[in-house]
């Protein structure tokens, strides 16, 4: 068969006064922009999963008005969307179908969500891919599709996982490359739409496939720049200090996602930045403890942990590696004064990078549930406006439109070209004998 693996990517926003503003304020968009221009790491994995007898194409999708492709080349088309994007993905499958080309769905919003999807194609994939992907194959040749493929009751093995298709990729459209080490978050914030919508619990990928992955990605692209598609990354610290040292012999520089607890372990974050780590992404949320009570399921964690914060972010940037804070606009409780305090909260911090976004109830999240019940929702399966950047509910303490303009006000100031340039170069003067120790770590480590 010949295969279309589709990846749905590109920047959304509906909100046509913030559009303008990012176009005059590139720090706004910076993250975004990479995030959209990722590859999808779940296709590639699909594609290393394929039998060589079936040839496989991967695109990226940003724009499906400028997509010309002669779907009825394609035996079947496999759509991977996250919800913002889910509205365009379901046009181009009706277009596929219509070619008279199968379709296959999958994804969070497609596992949230499958018989939604079923609407605009033959078949979804609900939960881990790598399980039914196999299954998928098999019927889609002897033409038995079935509606669902589940991947529960079972779960999927890490040290199973297949080395994904890097080689299907145009290196030259991408500034960096995917690779995954873990599945998963213990903490299990309201909010989070990711991979623990898919696995029960927090699992990790053998070291040696990581390693391999990693060399493969090198030999296709001779400076890489590697972010690992973690929830959160550093959960087994003794799994990342086998890894670390192996990892500064492959002279890679890298980003991920952790919690803020990182800060602690000195002896950790000195092997993170011999390794090549240049940055890491923190959910600090809010500045204050009553937009982080009841943040997470289980325990309220990042509250206890709001004392910390200005401590252990020091600490990682006095190891040479970038922090970038992310906090989240509309959390229950916050009030008008929110956006003063995380302006000001970001510059104590000394942040190198601020991220921030509405909060958006996902479907399939505890949050969107909740919000439902309680007649929040501004306009039920208002997918096209799931861009963390437009408002989908209505807040507690400030209402709908001072949400709104205090996060457009926020935007202007945070990323300002004083502002942004005031970060930066405060990171590079205060921690460049850290950041220029890199450069010895890795000559001793090779």
């Amino acid at each position: 068969m010949k295969i279309g693996l589709i990846a749905m990517s590109g920047v959304r926003a509906c909100d046509q006064e913030l559009l303008a503003l990012g176009l005059t304020l590139p720090g706004f968009v910076e993250r975004s922009k990479t995030i959209a221009s990722l590859p999808s790491l779940g296709l590639l994995t699909l594609a290393g999963l394929t039998p060589d007898r079936h040839e496989v194409v991967y695109l990226d999708v940003q724009d499906i008005d400028g997509v010309r492709i002669d779907w009825p080349s394609f035996d079947l088309v496999a759509i991977s969307t996250f919800t913002a994007q889910a509205p365009e993905a379901y046009e181009l499958a009706d277009r596929c179908r219509a070619a008279g080309t199968r379709v296959v769905m999958g994804g969070l919003h497609v596992t949230c969500l499958p018989q939604e999807a079923l609407e605009h194609s033959d078949a979804v994939v609900v939960g881990e891919g790598e399980l039914c992907w196999p299954d998928v194959l098999v019927d889609a040749e002897y033409d038995e599709l079935k509606p669902i493929y589940r991947s529960k009751p079972r779960e999927f093995d890490l040290a199973d996982a297949p080395m994904p298709a890097y080689h299907l990729l145009d290196m030259d459209k991408y500034n960096r490359i995917t690779v995954q080490t873990s599945r998963g978050c213990p903490w299990k914030c309201e909010f989070c739409a990711s991979s623990i919508l898919l696995t029960p619990k927090y699992k990790q990928k053998p070291i040696d496939k990581v390693l391999a992955e990693i060399d493969r990605v090198y030999e296709l692209w001779p400076r890489p720049f590697i972010e690992f598609a973690d929830d959160n990354s550093f959960v087994d610290r003794r799994y990342w200090k086998r890894l670390l040292p192996l990892l500064a012999k492959r002279r890679i520089k890298w980003f991920t996602e952790t919690d803020i607890s990182v800060g602690e372990d000195d002896e950790l974050l000195t092997l993170m930045r011999q390794a090549g780590c240049a940055e890491v992404l923190i959910g600090l949320e809010s500045p204050g403890v009553e937009g982080l009570t009841g943040l997470e399921l289980k325990s309220d964690w990042k509250r206890k942990r709001r004392g910390d914060y200005l401590r252990l972010v020091h600490n990682i940037q006095a190891h040479g590696i970038r922090v970038n804070g992310c906090f989240v606009l509309g959390l229950d409780g916050q009030t008008t004064d929110i956006f003063d305090r995380v302006y000001d909260f970001a510059k104590e911090l000394e942040l190198y990078d601020v991220q921030v976004t509405l909060m958006t109830p996902f479907p399939g999240t505890p949050l969107y549930e909740r919000l439902r019940r309680m007649g929040r929702l501004l306009e039920e399966k208002a997918w096209h406006k799931c861009t963390l950047f437009d408002l989908t509910f209505e807040p507690t303490h400030m209402t709908a439109d001072e949400l709104v303009g205090g996060f457009h006000d926020l935007v202007v100031r945070l990323y300002s070209d004083e502002a942004t340039a005031w970060r930066r170069d405060l990171f590079k003067r205060k921690y460049r004998r850290a950041t220029n120790g890199l450069v010895e770590g890795i000559k001793e480590s090779a």
